[in-house]
């Protein structure tokens, strides 16, 4: 167990530190949005476009880790979905928002910090393959899924175009097609570049990790535990458990990169989850999920963590 605390203390630490640096007026809301922005626009991206570019091509398109990732993720996204819509009784717009809240982790902020400590570089590779499954199939279809049910078809066609000219100007995206540019041409970036990408990529986790626990300052649950009690279960337990059914269905997936897509899987949802449900007028549910499911991966992670070391798939 100390030797989980090891591992996992220090990124919790982090996400303490943060909030109380917030919630002790040592730095603002604003100025944790900066940062948010400079970890979401420029040090991630620099990971990515790092982890990538120096790889070939054959290891960056990972096509048995992509289709397991995309299975397990699109079966809880639809699962969650189903229990929201029909047995629950909410519109398709809350449960397509809650599904999507049990489907994608916070890879960047949470996900990556943790896998690095336990697996080093695989972290990277890992994040930037499961971003692509997040940010070209999970969101866009949630999103989608949540304007259909406020509006006509018309308005949720114009959503797909709309949310496809985003992805387009997204750096995550642009470092990833950049990347997988780099290593098709089986080119590497000049020295003084990766010097500079290399320095950002460095600030990215614990940047980010910090970042979070600003961010989850001043957000409280609020009578709302059924909608908190699913998203936190289907996010923390389901969607690990369903890759990992994914992973015995899929052959040929590198062993580290399993360890690293259930560590992944185990995070909570992604820091912008409460923004993206503000369209909807969902924020406070959002809000509510993100700070249960933050809390509570403390220990389900640490757990997972020890599990994975006892099996002796990574040293603990």
């Amino acid at each position: 167990m100390l030797a989980v605390l090891g591992v996992t203390a220090p990124i919790f630490i982090l996400i303490a530190l943060g909030f109380l640096s917030v919630r002790g007026g040592l730095i603002d809301r604003g100025q944790i949005r900066g940062l948010g922005a400079f970890v979401i626009n420029f040090a991630l991206p620099a990971l990515v476009l790092r982890a990538l570019s120096e790889r070939s091509l054959a290891e960056v398109l990972d096509g048995p880790y992509l289709l397991a990732y995309a299975l397990a993720s699109l079966a809880v996204f639809a699962g969650g979905l189903a229990v929201a819509r029909w047995l629950r009784g909410q519109d398709l717009s809350a449960s397509a928002i809650l599904a999507m809240g049990m489907a994608v982790p916070n890879s960047g902020f949470i996900g990556y910090p943790i896998v690095a400590m336990v697996l080093g570089p695989t972290a990277a590779l890992a994040m930037a393959l499961g971003m692509l499954v997040e940010n070209l199939l999970m969101i866009p279809l949630a999103l989608v899924l949540a304007e259909i049910g406020q509006q006509s078809a018309a308005s949720g066609r114009a959503l797909v175009r709309e949310t496809a000219l985003r992805l387009l100007r997204n750096p995550m995206i642009a470092a990833i097609a950049l990347g997988l540019l780099l290593s098709l041409l089986e080119l590497r970036l000049p020295p003084l570049l990766f010097r500079v990408v290399d320095m950002l990529a460095g600030a990215s986790a614990p940047v980010a990790l910090f970042v979070i626990g600003g961010t989850l300052y001043g957000l409280r649950p609020r009578g709302m535990w059924a909608d908190v009690g699913q998203t936190a279960l289907g996010k923390l337990v389901l969607h690990p458990l369903a890759l990992l059914l994914a992973f015995l269905l899929v052959p040929d997936i590198d062993p580290q990169l399993k360890v690293a897509g259930l560590l992944f899987a185990s995070a909570p949802m992604m820091s912008i989850y409460p923004i993206l449900g503000l369209r909807f007028g969902l924020e406070e549910r959002c809000a509510a999920s993100l700070v249960a499911a933050t809390v509570l991966a403390f220990v389900t992670i640490s757990t997972l963590i020890g599990v994975l070391g006892q099996a002796g798939y990574l040293q603990t």
